[in-house]
């Protein structure tokens, strides 16, 4: 299972934000910068702004982040906007046949190591600062890419 697009946008949307909170970043800024449909923009900050990542209001001053990047995470990102289900990263089929070894016996052998997998991840995701990311696109902007 994938982790949905919301998260890079959501990514996107709070680096964009960043590098331009001296002008007004409205959800149509950040839906031409994503090249994503405003729709689907508006979800993602809708999100964000539940997770107390970013502040907004409509008609007022734009979007700006509610707490400074280094305290917002990958892993705050992927919680705000549900990358990932309650069934967790790995949606295992659902019916495996009980006549089978095999299926019998599956979900003892793999279960843990799933879970392990996903914990792992989520735990490398708590350690990936928003400050790490906007800095290396500011750099890059500033190199000419």
């Amino acid at each position: 299972m994938q982790i949905t697009s919301r998260f890079t946008i959501a990514i996107h949307s709070i680096a964009l934000i960043e590098c331009n909170k001296d002008m007004k970043v409205t959800s149509n800024i950040i839906a031409g910068s994503t090249n994503v449909n405003p729709v689907i923009v508006r979800g993602v900050l809708s999100q964000l702004k539940e997770a107390g990542i970013i502040h907004s209001r409509q008609g007022a001053s734009g979007i700006t982040l509610a707490r400074p990047l280094d305290q917002i995470t990958f892993y705050d990102i992927y919680k705000a906007v549900d990358s990932v289900k309650d069934e967790g990263l790995f949606h295992f089929h659902e019916h495996p046949n009980p006549d089978c070894p095999v299926g019998r016996n599956i979900h003892a052998a793999t279960d843990s190591r799933l879970t392990q997998i996903q914990t792992t991840m989520e735990n490398e995701m708590k350690q990936i600062k928003l400050s790490d990311v906007v800095s290396d696109v500011q750099m890059n902007i500033k190199e000419g890419n």
